[in-house]
């Protein structure tokens, strides 16, 4: 089985999306979370801390966590730079377990997606809520997936400090429009001068779930007060295929 966010791709996402890159996520959740400022918040797969570390900069308690011990070992070096202190650890959206709750729970820029299963899906959220203080607050971000083309090979490059050469071919390889995911293969190659010397392969799966689809979803787990906002405009229902869909939702109290 093919993993996803390896050593190549973990070091190429920190390259091509550093820390506090927004794409309008980062003052989007900076303003949301700006009433529980003394509060616990908690980000699943939590990558590099692209977002995480503006977090804990602005003076939010964030911890963290991510299936990559990869991505993990560059956000506390991340950290480390900055002199931040955190919890960061490796785990499972649908398994992770915690002694303590938090006020909020994010989980930004479609990263949940990458569940492409149904049940897991579900789980995932059921845990989110298991870890939520009574009354609080879960945001999530979708996006819909379109113009899928299969066996259509895209490729990007990336030139490092020292000269090396990271590339990457990507290309969809399976869509299932029953269950509602895709499945696309990457081949992340590292030259120095003229020469492989490292290679990777990657298998990413991605879901999708229409918006009324994720509303119920969420109502069904116990969730209520769901805002439903598209390009970080709060609110705002979405439009058309191309925004990005962010949901907000409160914990009920449990009884």
């Amino acid at each position: 089985m093919l993993s996803y966010y390896s050593k190549l791709s973990s070091q190429v996402y920190d390259i091509d999306k550093p820390i506090g890159h927004s794409f309008g996520d980062v003052e989007y959740y900076l303003e949301r979370l700006a009433p529980i400022k003394e509060g616990r918040i908690l980000e699943p797969a939590t990558g590099t801390g692209r977002i995480l570390i503006p977090l804990l900069e602005a003076g939010f308690q964030v911890d963290g966590f991510d299936l990559s011990e990869e991505m993990l070992s560059i956000c506390r070096k991340n950290c480390e730079k900055r002199g931040l202190s955190t919890t960061l650890f490796e785990g499972r959206m649908e398994s992770f377990t915690l002694n303590s709750k938090y006020d909020v729970i994010i989980v930004p820029t479609g990263t949940f997606l990458l569940l492409h299963e149904r049940e897991q899906s579900i789980e995932a959220l059921k845990n989110f809520y298991k870890h939520l203080t009574d009354g609080g607050r879960l945001i999530v971000d979708l996006f819909l997936q379109t113009d899928i083309a299969l066996n259509q090979i895209t490729t990007k490059t990336w030139e490092l400090g020292n000269g090396d050469i990271i590339t990457f071919e990507n290309k969809t390889v399976e869509v299932d429009y029953i269950n509602q995911y895709t499945v696309s293969h990457g081949r992340y190659e590292k030259w120095r001068n003229g020469n492989l010397i490292q290679t990777e392969l990657e298998r990413f799966p991605l879901r999708w779930y229409g918006v009324e689809e994720f509303k119920m979803l969420l109502e069904s787990i116990g969730f209520d007060q769901i805002v439903i906002s598209a390009d970080y405009n709060y609110g705002q229902y979405p439009v058309n295929k191309e925004q990005t869909i962010t949901f907000e939702a409160i914990a009920k109290k449990k009884s």
